[in-house]
């Protein structure tokens, strides 16, 4: 028997019940659903939205009041709805022991026996994760390295036999886009995922390989449109306090991490008797190797360190056969707090209403949606609302790397990361489209809605690898996360795109992501139904959601499972 047709046959029979004279006559799946369907509405999404993003929550950061308020008022919706406390220990919090760190400083760099002063934040954005007042690094080789990416699979290696141990090495963002050889207008599918980023295009893997590396200070260029975002993005989200979660047994960081401007790396190529185009195109080859620059770095960061006892909020629906197996919803509840440097006047709260009181508030709405069915769900459902996303996806990783719920025994994570403002839409995006099972299961539930799934039609930007779902996926446990759709009803073709350019030049990470008055909650409000259905599907199913053939998280899974389900 086919996955699809055990999947729906499972529910047919979890459903119709034993039959037989006198029996009670089965509920059909789509009347099991409907009280739970029906209690997701536009009216509860934005009420959670208007509360969480509002100027009196400062923009929900981390080891803030702002904290302090959100946590108190996802517990107190949560336990209005009479869930279980998803924490063993009795309560609604996962304690997550963080580390925020603030630092300021300068830097310079001396090319040709030239000084040129870098200014911040126009030039550079630097950061230490090193827990010491001071980090110094003095007079520093310049060194290129091209994307940065070590990758065996791919016969890749940008280091080649170079020694970078103390040297400040410059990279490129995002990883290799490489020519189709067959046609030079297309991608090369075979290297890198052809147009979608991999995780060696993102900054947490540029840093973790240079420090690898033994490198001093680690310096990523920026460019707006490989990165997905504008350079005030960089500098709001850098500039800010920076966390990592408290270890003892952290590996070793490069001391410096740190972004230039596009314009600045080329004055500083320029200055170097280099062509920054040129050497971009040669770092599009596996031949390449690292290249001189002719010159030093120097970085003085003072640093401003703080423990921070923070919180993953969590509740629990527990399953009414299989209570030990677990559905997981994740949404992150943080976003960038305020920002108290800025000038009198200015607007200096990032309330964060898109990014992610929107999805905190869909798993309120999903939580109400749960337990509003008339008979529990044959799986134990979890919703939890982490920390820290916003500083490296912390609160999803300390929960992954410490479960309180066993992953061998998780069938899937569900996440929400902003959800639909724009009205509704025939389709609806997945990114990481093809990487597992739970691709099948949605393309069923949409049909249920007239709707189709549709790739990701920005796979460069590498969003599966910026939210948090994916700290479950690196645990092996297969993992979705939906985007809106792109093909919005009544509206002309190309509108939805036109939407997110608008969102991610004016808004994105900006003070002015609000709930504005000309939202349309009505898309976010079915995107919520279909991920609903996801996860009660999961919940009734006989067989386990599973990574596909060739995704790079299967033998994790499969690892963890002994190789079945």
């Amino acid at each position: 028997m086919s996955r699809r047709h055990a999947l729906i046959g499972s529910f047919a029979l979890a459903l119709a019940g034993c039959g037989g004279e006198g029996a009670e006559q089965p509920v059909s799946y789509e009347e099991a659903m409907a009280p739970a369907l029906a209690a997701i509405t536009t009216d509860g999404l934005l009420a959670h939205v208007q509360i969480l993003a509002s100027d009196e929550f400062e923009g929900r950061g981390p080891g803030t009041p702002g904290e302090d308020l959100t946590v108190a008022y996802l517990e107190r919706e949560l336990r209005g709805l009479g869930l279980q406390p998803g924490n063993p220990d009795g309560t609604f919090v996962q304690d997550v022991p963080l580390v925020g760190m603030r630092s300021t400083g300068t830097g310079s760099v001396s090319v040709g026996g030239q000084q040129m002063p870098m200014r911040y934040p126009q030039d550079f954005v630097a950061v230490t994760r090193h827990l010491q007042p001071t980090v110094q690094v003095e007079g520093s080789e310049l060194v290129f390295v091209g994307y940065g990416v070590v990758a065996p699979e791919y016969g890749w290696d940008d280091y080649k036999d170079v020694d970078v141990r103390g040297k400040t090495i410059v990279m490129l963002v995002n990883d290799p886009a490489l020519p189709d050889p067959a046609d030079p207008t297309a991608l090369d599918n075979s290297m890198f995922n052809g147009r979608a980023m991999t995780y060696y295009g993102r900054w947490t893997y540029k840093y973790e390989i240079a420090s690898e590396k033994g490198a001093a200070a680690a310096i990523v260029v920026h460019e707006t449109g490989p990165a997905g975002y504008p350079w005030q993005v960089v500098t709001d989200s850098w500039g800010a306090e920076q966390f990592d979660i408290r270890s003892p047994n952290a590996p070793p960081r490069v001391q410096v991490e740190g972004w230039i401007s596009d314009d600045f790396a080329r004055r500083l190529f320029q200055t170097a008797g280099q062509d920054f185009d040129a050497l971009k195109q040669q770092a599009l080859s596996k031949d390449f190797r690292p290249v001189p620059l002719n010159g030093t770095a120097t970085f003085h960061v003072n640093v401003q360190s703080r423990d921070v006892q923070s919180k993953n909020v969590l509740a629990r629906l527990q399953g009414a056969v299989n209570p030990d197996e677990t559905i997981v919803y994740t949404a992150h509840w943080d976003h960038l707090g305020k920002n108290d440097a800025m000038p009198a006047g200015a607007d200096n709260i990032f309330n964060g209403a898109l990014d992610n009181a929107t999805g905190t508030g869909g798993i309120l709405e999903l939580a109400k949606a749960f337990t509003s069915l008339g008979t529990p769900p044959d799986r134990s459902i979890l919703f939890l609302l982490v920390t820290a996303e916003e500083k490296g996806l912390l609160g999803a990783k300390y929960y992954a790397q410490n479960p309180l719920y066993p992953l061998n025994r998780t069938l899937a994570n569900i996440n929400i990361d902003g959800l639909n403002q724009w009205g509704r839409t025939s389709d609806i995006v997945v990114v990481g489209y093809g990487n597992s099972t739970l691709d099948d299961l949605l393309g069923e539930a949409a049909s249920a809605q007239s709707r189709t799934i549709v790739p990701d039609p920005e796979p460069e930007k590498g969003f599966f690898y910026r939210s948090d779902h994916f700290e479950f996926a690196k645990q092996g446990v297969p993992a979705i996360y939906t985007d809106n759709g792109v093909a919005y009803i009544g509206k002309p073709e190309g509108y939805g795109q036109q939407k997110r350019d608008e969102y991610t030049a004016n808004d994105y990470h900006q003070p002015s992501d609000e709930v504005k008055s000309d939202w349309d909650l009505a898309g976010a409000v079915e995107d919520l139904r279909l991920l609903f259905r996801v996860g009660y599907r999961v919940s009734q199913g006989e067989t386990w959601p599973e990574w596909k053939p060739g995704t790079e998280f299967k033998a994790r899974r499969d690892a963890m499972l002994g190789g079945a389900n």
